[in-house]
């Protein structure tokens, strides 16, 4: 790109500081504009921590920037995207893209009547090993079969347990996407849930059927005392097992490819990516599904 794309963080909570802000002020290709949020005390310490300004309302924020970095619940995203979008602005969303189908489709209707380019922040998908790992499979093909477990006690810890919109969702909303992103990925995609059964402490057991035949169980719980998280993914079939599990603290690396991505999407003008807009739309759709036949 011939200048840095400007960028303006939405959110000021715990993964904009960590993740979000000093990815988007350390990267090449971005600088990190203005923050707003609805708590102007944290924007404007989040914003002074990294040299950026305090813009005084979303209009405002809008007014600075090329793209838009949502750091928010579901429920703001769905809200505040679609004007994002009509403005223009490329953006950088959350998952789940929303917190119900229809706002999702929203979303997607907006991005792609504006033309603008929107990335979905699946910490996986952006991270070399998966992004190899996923390139192996495709290159031989043959697979019957896979499971993806994600085991972690985190909405017990203050670094995720005070979001509320995480506890409203559960592991379902917060792990899912990640999870079934990359079953999705990695064996077709995701065209039935065949059952799905979760318990009053918030596990959840999942089984899907892809397209091509090939099964697979998802295994998801953010309420277990399980330090640190257990991420495992694995598949089968004519070729033997491929294992995945998650690096940790893999989310600034993650982001600096998201990063990566957006600028040579907004560059080149192309709109589709395996991470985009639609992606969150189809993910959104499987936890819907995933709801309905899990009621009793």
């Amino acid at each position: 790109m011939d200048s840095q794309l400007r960028v303006g963080l939405v959110g000021a909570g715990s993964w904009a500081s960590r993740v979000h802000a000093p990815g988007l002020a350390d990267h090449p290709a971005t600088v990190l504009s203005a923050v707003w949020t609805r708590r102007p005390d944290a924007a404007t310490a989040l914003a002074h921590e990294h040299a950026a300004e305090v813009a005084g309302s979303f209009e405002d924020l809008l007014d600075r920037v090329d793209a838009v970095a949502f750091a928010v619940p579901p429920s703001v995203q769905a809200e505040l995207a679609p004007h994002a979008a009509r403005a223009g602005k490329h953006l950088i969303l959350e998952k789940p893209l929303a917190p119900d189908l229809a706002r999702a489709e929203r979303v997607a209707e907006s991005v792609a009547d504006a033309g603008v380019a929107a990335l979905l922040m699946l910490t996986l998908r952006y991270a070399l090993p998966t992004r190899d790992w996923l390139a192996g499979l495709a290159d031989v093909g043959g697979w019957a079969g896979g499971s993806g477990r994600w085991l972690s006690g985190a909405l017990l810890s203050d670094r995720y347990g005070n979001a509320v919109w995480r506890h409203e969702l559960g592991a379902l909303g917060d792990i899912g996407p990640h999870v079934f992103d990359l079953l999705d990925a990695a064996l077709g995609e995701i065209t039935s849930v065949l059952a799905a059964r979760h318990t009053d402490g918030d596990l959840w057991h999942v089984l899907f059927e892809h397209a091509g035949g090939a099964t697979s169980t998802a295994t998801l719980a953010a309420r277990l005392p399980v330090t640190p998280t257990a991420v495992e993914f694995a598949v089968y079939g004519e070729h033997g097992l491929r294992l995945l599990g998650r690096e940790p603290d893999g989310a600034a690396t993650s982001y600096t490819a998201l990063l990566d991505d957006l600028a040579a999407l907004v560059d080149s003008g192309i709109r589709t990516h395996p991470c985009d807009v639609t992606r969150g739309v189809h993910l959104q759709r499987v936890l819907a599904d995933c709801a309905r036949v899990a009621e009793p």
